[in-house]
């Protein structure tokens, strides 16, 4: 019964996820990989996922910038002193988002500036003929905000002017809200996701304690290195174009030894074969 309640439930809720899409089929076989007494945990734990589909996405981007320009426009900022910047940090989706906003929110035409953190010298002679103003990171996720905050501080070495910062992007986890705000970096979000709103992080209440526990077990079994993602942040988002190195391998799988099949895998976590075929399929 469980296993056909939320193999139906998850082809409904996450039937556009790209890399492999979830269709009753895929979330029965996914379930199908649990012992009898552990599909109901495993299907609650869905329950917990935070989706966001394509149009999800778009819709918030957009409601997010449109809320940060109507508050730079009352500070006096207008919108030719605003830089959208985007980052080429592993596995972000930054130039994506931002091209989505670019088109979506018409950046170009309301007379925003678009440059990329590695054309530093470009970066440089924008803030210097702009002087002051608002510079925009755009991202649909960020986790621990390392690797970005990283390459944001090499870049601002050489960026000089009086310019306010700003993160917007969906979601914000409150191990990245911290380090962005230590920088002075403001948040703009649709979600902070906190450590107690992940199912599988000790202090949330989400599942009992033994279900947890059980699943937390399971999650070893199928990749002990990333049992809960990266940093072990076990973070509960998933996005239409793939889950964030954060997720728990529960949902993301391994292709490994012993390779469990994933309701949410990564590209990187699907066999070569696969694109293989598809290009093959494309081009005869």
């Amino acid at each position: 019964m469980w296993r056909i309640f939320y193999s139906i439930m998850a082809a409904l809720r996450f039937r556009d996820y790209n890399p492999q899409p979830v269709t009753f089929s895929s979330a029965h076989q996914w379930m199908g990989q649990f012992e009898k007494k552990d599909r109901r945990i495993a299907g609650n734990l869905l329950n917990n996922v935070l989706y966001f589909s394509e149009d999800k996405t778009r819709r918030t981007l957009i409601g997010l910038n449109d809320q940060l320009l109507r508050r730079l426009a009352e500070d006096g900022i207008p919108a030719k002193k605003i830089v959208y910047v985007s980052f080429d940090d592993t596995a972000s989706s930054s130039h994506m988002m931002l091209g989505m906003l670019r088109d979506s929110a018409a950046l170009l035409q309301r007379g925003c500036n678009l440059c990329d953190s590695r054309d530093i010298r470009g970066l440089t002679v924008l803030a210097d003929k702009l002087q002051d103003g608002a510079i925009v990171y755009i991202d649909d996720f960020i986790g621990s905000a390392k690797q970005f905050c990283a390459a944001r501080d090499f870049v601002m070495q050489y960026v000089f002017g009086n310019f306010t910062e700003f993160m917007l992007a969906p979601v914000i986890c409150e191990e990245g809200r911290d380090e962005l705000q230590v920088r002075g970096i403001e948040v703009v979000a649709y979600d902070i996701h906190l450590k107690t709103d992940r199912a599988l992080q000790l202090t949330s209440t989400f599942l009992p304690e033994k279900d947890r526990n059980r699943v937390i077990e399971i999650c070893q079994g199928i990749n002990p290195k990333m049992a809960l993602g990266i940093d072990n942040m076990a973070t509960m988002v998933v996005f239409y174009r793939n889950a964030p190195n954060q997720t728990p391998a529960i949902l993301r799988g391994n292709k490994g030894l012993k390779p469990f099949r994933g309701l949410f895998p990564r590209t990187t976590d699907l066999p070569f074969t696969k694109f293989v075929q598809s290009g093959q399929r494309k081009s005869n």
